[in-house]
């Protein structure tokens, strides 16, 4: 079953900063943009940090020096100064729901989008992750059809009819295994858009539970 992926919902056009840019530049930025944060770049496009507004306001808060000495001057902090590093990042290629899981762990809005060398590709949001619950009913019945009961399950088609209103699934019919029940709910349950599962299905043959056919053939009273 195929998992929607990071890249399919970041945004490739970001916003960065390098380590020398001045304070007041990444202020600029997020003002103009108006978002709440940017990565910070090397010289090969690797993250390595990402200041956000939390970051930017720590520094420039009521009685705090936002200035560094510099030889015998005191210069504006930079990108470098204030950021928070290591920067937490996300491949491509993960799920969409391993993101989401991430930003909720870390508390964070955005997350940068690397490649295998760790370079920037793109940005994801939690904007873009609610997207996943937009996904039409019909696409979800569509998915849970074809790429759950018959290609992953192997469910023959009519045995089990499904039905989508607001991303609330509801199962009705049966299937032949309780073990291939326990696998179809987990894959709805985590099949992208799918609110909540309601199951209305029976089983014909419980293989789940312990067998000892040899303790019967003894337990036998004769």
């Amino acid at each position: 079953m195929k998992h929607i992926k990071v890249a399919d919902l970041m945004t490739d056009e970001v916003v960065s900063a390098a380590p020398g840019t001045a304070f007041k530049d990444v202020a600029k930025l997020l003002a103009q943009y108006d978002i709440s944060g940017v990565p910070v770049l090397d010289d090969e496009d690797r993250v390595v940090g990402v200041v956000s507004q939390t970051d930017l306001l720590a520094h420039a808060g009521p009685g705090l020096d936002v200035s560094r000495q510099s030889g015998t001057e005191m210069e504006p902090p930079t990108a470098g100064d204030v950021m928070s590093a290591p920067a937490i990042t996300v491949r491509a290629e993960e799920t969409v729901a391993a993101a989401a899981r991430l930003m909720t762990r870390r508390g964070i809005e955005r997350l940068p989008v690397v490649d295998v060398e760790d370079r920037l590709v793109g940005i994801v949001t939690r904007r873009d992750l609610l997207r996943m619950f937009l996904r039409p009913d019909s696409e979800i019945r569509r998915r849970i059809n074809d790429e759950i009961l018959a290609e992953a399950i192997g469910v023959p088609a009519g045995d089990v009819d499904v039905h989508v209103v607001d991303g609330v699934v509801a199962l009705d019919g049966h299937v032949e295994r309780r073990s291939q029940l326990t696998a179809l709910l987990g894959l709805v349950e985590q099949l992208e858009g799918v609110v909540t599962v309601a199951s209305h299905l029976s089983v014909r043959i419980d293989d789940t539970g312990p067998t000892h056919p040899d303790h019967a053939r003894h337990a036998m009273p004769w």
